[in-house]
């Protein structure tokens, strides 16, 4: 059975966690729920990483994210207000 890292983000006036540490190589899911309807938070997306999602509330939205490249890639709003981040290494 492989190991996958399985990651909750709230998102209510900015992402918690606001960072996301991820181990290299290894499959990884990042989960947003958006529980506020405050602010542009209604959309996800990262061009680093590859996705776009729209959030409705309180309806938990996976994204599965590439690990196989340590780095850090920045994720945000679809006003690119807020700015969460994914360290992977």
């Amino acid at each position: 059975m492989s190991e996958l890292q399985k990651v909750d983000v709230t998102v209510a006036g900015g992402y918690e966690p606001e960072v996301v540490s991820l181990k290299r190589g290894v499959p990884a899911e990042v989960t947003f729920t958006r529980t506020s309807t405050q602010g542009c938070l209604d959309v996800v997306h990262s061009k680093e990483l590859g996705f776009e999602e729209d959030l409705p509330i309180d309806e938990p939205k996976t994204v599965t994210i590439n690990t196989e490249k340590a780095g850090e890639f920045e994720f945000s709003c679809g006003m690119d207000m807020f700015h969460g981040k994914v360290i992977v290494k």
